[in-house]
C-alpha cells in the first residue's frame, strides 16, 4: 500500500468494518497461555504441527482449496488482491495472515469476515486441550487454530500466508494446494533461512508441490534458478513474471498480459509503484485459477500499514495540517519500495518516525530512505523485547546520512515535528509491530 486520484485506504481507526467486538478477554488469556508453551519464539520444524494435527483428526485435509503464498515481500498485499478478486466474483474465502497489527483476530478470516471472539475462544480451547503439556510454538498452535476454524466453515478457497520461510513453516502441511505463489525473494531472516539469496529462495520454494502450478513474481536470477529447479523436480508448472506474464502501467492504467490475452485495469488502490508487481502476481493467480474479477482485485483491495494514509484518529487530530503515512515494512526491499512511493508523491518536506527490531538489517533499511528524509526521529517499540533502542536506531540513521534524534513515543515525536513544520509529511515506519501500536493508539 499509486498517486493520481486513487481512493484512500480505509480509516486507520478500524481495520475492518466487520471487525469483532473489542472485548477479547477470553481469547487474550488463552493466547497468553499459548505464549508459554515453548521456550523458543521461532523453531522451524514440522514435527509438532504433524503431532497436534493428528490429535485433531487432520483438519488441514478438510479445508477449502488452498492458495499458499510465500516470499520475502508483498505476500500480504498479493493475498489481499486475490481475496478482493475472488470475493468480487461472488466467491467466499478464508484467509490466514501474520502477524496481526492491533488484534489477533486479524490473522483469521472466515468467509471474508474476521473471526468472531466466541468462536476464536472455543477453537483456542480445543487446540490447547489437544496439545496438552507438549511444547509447541505460539505460531504453530495459532496456525492449527486457523486450520481448525477453516475446516468447520464452508468456503470456496483458503488463502494461506507463510509465516517464515516456507519449507519448515507451520503452514506447509497442505499436501495438494490448488495453487502456490512465491512473491519476490530478498535477504531477510538470514539467521533462520540462510545467508544467501539462493538459500532463502530454497526455503521459500519448499511450498512448491508435485504437479501444482506455482506463480512466481519478479525475482533476481539467483533466486529464480532455485525456484525453477525445485519446480522442475516436482513437475510443477511454473507461471513466471517476465516469461509467462507481464505487468506495467500506461496512462494511469495497469496493463497485464499473459498467454490468454491483455487486461486494461484501474491502478490498484494500494499506494506505491511496488504494488504494480504485486497486482501482477495476484492477476496471474486469478487467471491460473480461472476465477475472480480482475477489476475488483484492483479497486476493492485494502491492506493496512502498507503505505497507508492516516486520515482519522487522535494522531491526525493532533496534527491536522500534516500528511500522515504508516508503513510496516522492515527490510531493505521494503525501504526501496517506500522510497519509490515517496518519489511519486507531490514534493513536500518528509520526516520519518522510525522504530525497528534488533533482528533486522537496520543499515540496509536506512540507506534507500536517506535521500527522501529531512530528518528521522527514532523511537523504541512498546512491549517488544527485541526492539532496537531509539538511540541505536538514531545512530544507524546518522550513519546513513539522515539527521536523527530520539523521542519517547510516536505521539511526542509527531508533536515535535509538527511544531516546527505544521504541514509536514510524516511517515511512521520500520516495523509491523510499531505499525500495530500506532493503529491501536489511533483508534
Amino acid at each position: 500500500m499509486p498517486a493520481g486520484g486513487v481512493p484512500p485506504p480505509p480509516r486507520a481507526a478500524s481495520l475492518d468494518a466487520k471487525a469483532p467486538p473489542v472485548t477479547t478477554a477470553r481469547s487474550d488469556a488463552l493466547l497468553d497461555r499459548m505464549m508459554a508453551l515453548h521456550p523458543k519464539i521461532i523453531d522451524l520444524t514440522l514435527d509438532r504441527m504433524l503431532r497436534i494435527l493428528a490429535a485433531l483428526d487432520h483438519p488441514e485435509t478438510k479445508i477449502p482449496p488452498v492458495i499458499h503464498i510465500a516470499g520475502t515481500n508483498g505476500k500480504g498485499s498479493t493475498q489481499a488482491m486475490i481475496r478482493a478478486g475472488l470475493e468480487g466474483a461472488g466467491l467466499t474465502t478464508h484467509a490466514y495472515t501474520s502477524p496481526h497489527l492491533a488484534r489477533f483476530h486479524e490473522r483469521i478470516r472466515l468467509r471474508g469476515d474476521l473471526i468472531d471472539e466466541g468462536l476464536l475462544g472455543d477453537i483456542l480451547d480445543t487446540c490447547l486441550t489437544a496439545n496438552g503439556p507438549d511444547p509447541i510454538t505460539y505460531f504453530e498452535i495459532t496456525t492449527v487454530a486457523a486450520l481448525l476454524a477453516f475446516s468447520q466453515t464452508p468456503a470456496d478457497y483458503t488463502l494461506l500466508e507463510v509465516g517464515l520461510g516456507g519449507r519448515l513453516d507451520a503452514t506447509n502441511v497442505i499436501d495438494t494446494p490448488a495453487l502456490t505463489i512465491i512473491t519476490p525473494v530478498d535477504l531477510d531472516h538470514q539467521q533462520y533461512l540462510g545467508g544467501t539469496l539462493a538459500a532463502i529462495a530454497g526455503e521459500k520454494a519448499g511450498i512448491v508441490k508435485r504437479g501444482v502450478p506455482v506463480i512466481v513474481g519478479p525475482q533476481q536470477d539467483e533466486a529464480l534458478e532455485v525456484i525453477e529447479a525445485k519446480a522442475a523436480r516436482l513437475g510443477a508448472p511454473v507461471i513466471a513474471h517476465g516469461q509467462h506474464w507481464h505487468v506495467t502501467t500506461e496512462r494511469e492504467r495497469l496493463i497485464f498480459q499473459d498467454e490468454t490475452g491483455l487486461l486494461d485495469l484501474p491502478l490498484p488502490a494500494l499506494a506505491g509503484p511496488h504494488q504494480i508487481q504485486n497486482a501482477g502476481i495476484a492477476l496471474a493467480a486469478l487467471r491460473a485459477l480461472g476465477k475472480g474479477d480482475a477489476d475488483s482485485a484492483m479497486t476493492n483491495v485494502t491492506w493496512p500499514a502498507r503505505m497507508q494514509r492516516l486520515r482519522h484518529g487522535p494522531l491526525t487530530d493532533a496534527a491536522p495540517q500534516a500528511e500522515l503515512w504508516l508503513d510496516g515494512g522492515h527490510n531493505p526491499h521494503a525501504a526501496r519500495a517506500i522510497a519509490a512511493t515517496l518519489e511519486t508523491l507531490p514534493k513536500r518536506p518528509t520526516y520519518l518516525i522510525c522504530g525497528m527490531l534488533n533482528t533486522k538489517d537496520v543499515t540496509g533499511y536506512m540507506a534507500p530512505l536517506a535521500p527522501w528524509a529531512n530528518s528521522l526521529t527514532a523511537v523504541s517499540i512498546p512491549g517488544q523485547a527485541a526492539t532496537l533502542s531509539a538511540g541505536e536506531t538514531a545512530k544507524a540513521a546518522q550513519a546513513a546520512g539522515i539527521e536523527a534524534r530520539i523521542a519517547p513515543s510516536v505521539q511526542e515525536a509527531l508533536a515535535t515535528i509538527t511544531a516546527a513544520d505544521p504541514i509536514a509529511r510524516v511517515l511512521i515506519c520500520g516495523s509491523l509491530y510499531l505499525a500495530g501500536e500506532v493503529l491501536k493508539s489511533n483508534g
